[in-house]
């Protein structure tokens, strides 16, 4: 039965609604993100709890508090003298008119009446609005305090960028391959994970545990695994389905731009790699590395180089050169590669190995994105003009990490995610960005992510750059504020239909792994598939 908690004293449709509980309520039992239901006289409110306080009838017993060693005197007081309150902000009407019922949940554009009933969400309630699982929606946790799921629609997810924040070590990979795991099993969308840290192909790490499974262990052969280090994957016993390399020819003044700050290029160094590649060609980079200084000293004069700027330029270039899958010539196309398994509805995993550095993940990165999705747009433009959807390529959605390196104010414009950012899955490629410093992250990118998905930040900035543009700011900062160090979130936006403290579903145990698997469509021929290609 539904846990009344109080009346309606006070409330504004701006600053939210004020209750006085019951007598037999404790204080100390009311949350901040907790969930209750307000039977107003014409329609049920759906609300959060965001703050909570005390009150008292008599402002003298604040100033002069009566001695309450007996237990009978702070017992009379208690629910007369002296009261808790909690402060709601509604977020939703689930019923009452006709409308409403018919429409299902609805955005607030009122205020119940005064003394109107305050409850606990029943499961009924959460059910009501945020779905029981099925073949779209997908358990992601539960609600802060509640034993309830909390079901995204994955189907919705995919149709726009996303953002994963947090501080380093409050559970963003962890909740992260909860979503790859949901939008494998729930969305038609395919992923194309940059796996800088090497934690979501066969396995990943737990911090003061074993290792947990990765995507590749738990579903097989839905799911491929890319490689920059050979050598890596083979001590860490992680089977690989392609080697990546990366041409001299493939590298284009563009990729050099984005890569300024890191390689800690001059503007004119920059300017020099596009001069140098209109002299010199598509074999422009190779030419720059194998050749002497005294060989390209006629090409510097005729281009109008300043010989600092080529040096400059030439030591940037040089940390390009150094890295091991970086090759004169590649043999194969590795964007073939990556296409001929999306389209066959494989989850590509691109794990870096010991390729950690910043400058080799934005490289590449950005790089094989840029091509991928002007085959994508290719793809598209040619499926509008035939009029056939089949034509259309797969939905896909393209996973970063330290998204604040591609997406700054200074490279936003020129990375091609700034404009997959922009474009909203108009050529039905998006992103699910992830980041600690959402702050650094361009303001115009931030606004066009759907939805965002925050664990515990410290600090201010990137606590506004988040909650930027979103309705009842201060309200989420405090329940924001309030998130443990670990293993709790906030998710808002446009997935959900109200913002949502939630707890992610446990991730790392043998039953998490079956209630993972046991969730997917036809988890069973699917099975037996994977067995019929085990074993032949």
């Amino acid at each position: 039965m539904t846990a009344r908690l109080g009346i309606v004293t006070a409330a504004s449709l701006e600053k939210g609604v004020d209750v006085r509980l019951d007598s037999p309520v404790s204080v100390e039992d009311m949350v901040v993100g907790r969930y209750v239901t307000i039977e107003g006289r014409q329609r049920r409110f759906f609300g959060m709890i965001t703050d909570v306080s005390l009150g008292v009838t008599d402002p003298h017993l604040a100033v002069s508090p009566p001695d309450v060693a007996d237990p009978f005197i702070a017992e009379v007081l208690t629910g007369t003298s002296t009261f808790g309150t909690i402060h709601v902000t509604p977020m939703l009407t689930i019923g009452g008119d006709a409308e409403t019922v018919l429409e299902g949940p609805q955005p607030v554009k009122t205020i119940p009446a005064h003394f109107s009933a305050v409850n606990l969400a029943a499961e009924g309630d959460m059910d009501l609005v945020f779905g029981e699982e099925d073949k779209q929606r997908f358990n992601i946790g539960n609600p802060l305090d509640m034993e309830t799921k909390l079901c995204l629609d994955l189907e919705e997810f995919v149709k726009r960028s996303n953002g994963i924040f947090g501080k380093s070590g409050t559970g963003k990979t962890f909740l992260t391959r909860i979503l790859l795991i949901g939008m494998l099993q729930k969305s038609k969308a395919v992923n194309l994970i940059f796996d800088m840290h090497n934690e979501y192909g066969w396995s990943g790490t737990r911090e003061g545990g074993p290792p947990v499974k990765g995507l590749k262990q738990l579903f097989g052969s839905r799911v491929a695994v890319f490689t920059l280090d050979e050598e890596s994957s083979r001590r860490r016993k992680v089977s690989t389905d392609f080697v990546v390399k990366i041409g001299f020819d493939e590298i284009t003044p563009e990729d050099i731009a984005i890569l300024r700050a890191t390689l800690n290029l001059t503007e004119l160094a920059v300017e020099a790699a596009y001069q140098l590649r209109k002299s010199l060609g598509k074999d422009w980079l190779r030419q720059v590395l194998q050749r002497s200084d005294e060989e390209l000293e006629e090409l510097l004069k005729e281009s109008s180089i300043h010989e600092s700027s080529f040096q400059s330029l030439k030591r940037g270039l040089g940390t390009i050169g150094r890295l091991g899958f970086v090759v004169p010539e590649a043999h194969e196309d590795t964007v073939k590669h990556i296409l001929d398994c999306l389209d066959r509805g494989l989850n590509v995993v691109l794990e870096f190995g010991r390729y950690r550095e910043i400058a080799a993940y934005l490289l590449v990165a950005n790089m094989l994105s840029r091509r991928i999705y002007a085959r994508y747009q290719q793809r598209m433009e040619e499926a509008i003009a035939a009029d056939k959807e089949a034509m259309k390529p797969r939905p896909l959605v393209i996973t970063i990490e330290e998204a604040h390196k591609f997406l700054n104010p200074e490279v936003a414009g020129k990375t091609i995610f700034g404009t997959i950012a922009r474009e909203m899955r108009k050529y039905n490629v998006s992103l699910l960005v992830i980041d600690q410093r959402p702050s650094g992250i361009d303001e115009e990118v931030m606004s066009q992510l759907g939805t965002k998905i925050t664990c515990l930040l410290d600090n201010e900035k990137d606590i506004d750059s988040v909650l930027a543009g979103v309705s009842g700011k201060s309200e989420l900062k405090s329940v924001l504020a309030r998130l443990a160090p670990k293993q709790q979130a906030l998710i808002f936006g446009h997935a959900v239909p109200m913002p949502v403290a939630f707890q992610p579903r446990e991730y790392g145990s043998a039953q998490s792994y079956k209630s993972f698997l046991d969730a997917g469509p036809d988890a069973a021929g699917q099975a037996e598939k994977d067995i019929e290609e085990l074993w032949g």
